[in-house]
């Protein structure tokens, strides 16, 4: 075991983390949208959009997300339409072609998550909001989301979790993130051993706060928790 190579290998493994964390953030962010529409369009659209929306969903569910990074980093400069429009812009460059592999497979999980959650609202809540007087958007703005954001986090959370630990295929399409740069290293040192064991250090780090962040999130959100805690 080299623990020189290892502690000489941390600094230069730390320069891939805001890379990595600008992965997840975006993802997480475009995701959510992507994801809130979808469920939305599950649950209250027409039977075109559900079985549209069901049909994403199967496909970003079903297949391995390596293999989603690929054919959009490969696959979409392949077709001239692509390439004379601005998304070429973007589309050309690996952070975005992984940005958009993530959020499109993040966003279908998630949506499912959120679907799950919305379907669990206890009846009474709903009838009791509608006693009230409350409109169908008032309802769904306080009383729906609230409760199916709170009964979401535990899954949700995760999500995150592997959100952080997928980022690390972007590796596979030139980009120096944390893996990226752990595979540049062994290149030049053979150590594999070593430096990956770093490199999971590293992971492991953001996954804590992560969790930490999500389970702050639910204390937070459960008032009568904190009170009965």
């Amino acid at each position: 075991m080299n623990w020189e190579l290892m502690w000489d290998s941390v600094p230069t493994l730390l320069r891939g983390v805001p890379v990595t964390l600008q992965l997840v953030g975006l993802a997480l962010l475009f995701g959510a949208g992507v994801a809130f529409a979808v469920a939305l369009l599950r649950l209250y659209g027409n039977r075109v959009t559900e079985r549209l929306m069901a049909a994403y969903v199967f496909v970003f569910r079903g297949t391995p997300l390596l293999v989603q990074i690929f054919l959009i980093y490969y696959g979409m400069g392949q077709f001239e339409l692509v390439r004379s429009s601005f998304l070429w812009i973007y589309l050309r460059e690996p952070f975005w072609c992984a940005i958009l592999a993530l959020t499109l497979n993040t966003g279908a999980y998630t949506s499912e998550i959120l679907r799950g959650a919305i379907l669990s609202v206890p009846q009474g809540q709903i009838e009791a909001a509608r006693a009230c007087g409350m409109s169908r958007t008032l309802l769904f703005r306080r009383i729906v989301m609230p409760v199916a954001i709170r009964q979401m986090l535990p899954a949700y959370g995760n999500e995150v979790i592997l959100m952080v630990k997928a980022s690390s295929l972007a590796s596979t399409i030139t980009l120096l993130e944390i893996t990226g740069i752990a595979r540049k290293i062994i290149a030049q040192s053979f150590a594999v051993f070593e430096v990956f064991i770093v490199a999971g250090s590293i992971y492991l780090l953001l996954n804590f706060l992560a969790s930490r962040l999500i389970r702050y999130a639910e204390w937070r959100m459960t008032p009568y928790l904190r009170a009965r805690g």
